[in-house]
């Protein structure tokens, strides 16, 4: 069968994205979506998407790593699909969807700036070296120095199969302050196993993270990824941060057909 894909990128996070309305994806086939994911003898991304009908809302996302398997919420992702739906027809300015941690709504506008809003963040754990905290997926947040020549594959892989996070794992992110509002970051995605560009959870939750440990005062945070940047907005009480948004671009890159 022959299928017709769209790639998308968020500030360097790419992704392949399949409407899949029709239930037709093999969606179970976990050596396919990693062979469509690879960037010598597929299309090549970060991870792969299904766009699917949902009863209650206005889509349902269904997000793949690379590696084949099916994963946590991808806050880059959500905003990448949010536009194809969007160049679909489906959703004009305003969204709201399904995903694997619950409702999300989003807005696009005319620039195609998607401000995402990700799930409430009740605990975030505050350890002697390192926060680690849930933004939809799990995240390990740290200070580094030098972080331009910091090797992020190898170290990230050292704190995600050690014995802190079990064999779950956790996606490692390592940072620079750059401002009261503004901060570095470089992070190592599971399921990727290595560096990405961009990792939309992983802003997040650095944001939520510095705000935590008084780093910053803010409440509107500049994240500086490898490949752009984006905000995060959020309001917080009693420790619980709500209204948390992930705000930045989601391009259009190509499309094409594959034969299944």
């Amino acid at each position: 069968m022959t299928y017709t894909f769209y790639k998308y990128q968020g500030t360097g996070n790419d992704f392949v994205i399949i409407d899949n309305r029709d239930l037709t994806f093999p969606k179970e086939d976990t050596q396919l979506i990693e062979q469509l994911c690879d960037r010598r003898f597929g299309v090549g991304g970060d991870g792969l998407m299904l766009l699917e009908n949902d009863d209650s809302t206005d889509f349902k996302m269904v997000y793949y790593n690379s590696d084949g398997n099916e994963s946590s919420m991808c806050g880059n992702g959500g905003r990448c699909l949010t536009a194809f739906a969007k160049q679909l027809g489906i959703v004009d300015k305003q969204t709201n969807f399904i995903a694997t941690d619950g409702l999300h709504k989003a807005a696009i506008d005319d620039e195609n700036i998607v401000s995402l809003q990700m799930k409430d963040v009740e605990e975030v754990r505050i350890a002697k070296d390192y926060v680690f905290l849930n933004t939809g997926s799990p995240h390990h947040v740290q200070f580094v120095d030098d972080l331009e020549h910091f090797e992020v594959k190898k170290e990230g892989a050292k704190i995600r199969y050690g014995a802190l996070y079990g064999q779950a794992g956790s996606n490692v992110n390592f940072v620079k302050k750059i401002s009261n509002t503004e901060f570095s970051i470089r992070t190592y995605e599971r399921g990727v196993e290595d560096e990405t560009l961009s990792c939309g959870t992983g802003a997040t939750a650095v944001a939520i993270a510095m705000h935590a440990l008084g780093k910053t005062s803010q409440n509107q945070i500049t994240i500086n990824v490898e490949g752009g940047k984006l905000r995060v907005t959020f309001e917080v009480e009693n420790g619980i941060y709500s209204n948390v948004y992930l705000i930045g671009p989601a391009e259009f890159v190509f499309s094409g057909q594959i034969k299944i």
